[in-house]
C-alpha cells in the first residue's frame, strides 16, 4: 500500500528528501505523497524512509490502496530503470521490510 501523509502534518519538510522516488511534494497546507511514486521504499531500505523521519509520525500507510512486495518492487523499477536490480527472488532483506522476518 501507498503510504500517505495525514492531516496531522506540520509541514517541516523533513520526509522530502527521504524519500528515493522523489513522491513527496509540498502540497497547500500538509506535504503529500504522489500514490503512483510510491513503493514503500521496497529496493531501497527495510523501513519506510519518511516514517523514520517524521517528528509527529503521520507518514502512514494508506488503507486504501494496499499492495504487495511484488507491485511495488515493480513499481520501483519502472521509475528508476537506470538502476540495476536484482530479481525479487534476490533481493536482500535490508532493501524491503517485506524480508525482514524472512
Amino acid at each position: 500500500m501507498a503510504t500517505h501523509i495525514t492531516d496531522e502534518c506540520i509541514n517541516c519538510g523533513a520526509c522530502e528528501p527521504e524519500c528515493p522516488n522523489e513522491a513527496i511534494s509540498e502540497g497547500d497546507d500538509k506535504y503529500v505523497i504522489d500514490p503512483n511514486l510510491c513503493t514503500e521504499c521496497v529496493g531501497f531500505h527495510d523501513y519506510e524512509a519518511c516514517q523514520a523521519v517524521c517528528p509527529v509520525e503521520c507518514c502512514l500507510p494508506d488503507p486504501g490502496r494496499r499492495e504487495d512486495e511484488d507491485a511495488l518492487y515493480d513499481r520501483a523499477q519502472k521509475i528508476h530503470p537506470d538502476k540495476s536490480w536484482p530479481s525479487i527472488a534476490d533481493l536482500p532483506p535490508g532493501q524491503s521490510r517485506f524480508r525482514k522476518s524472512k
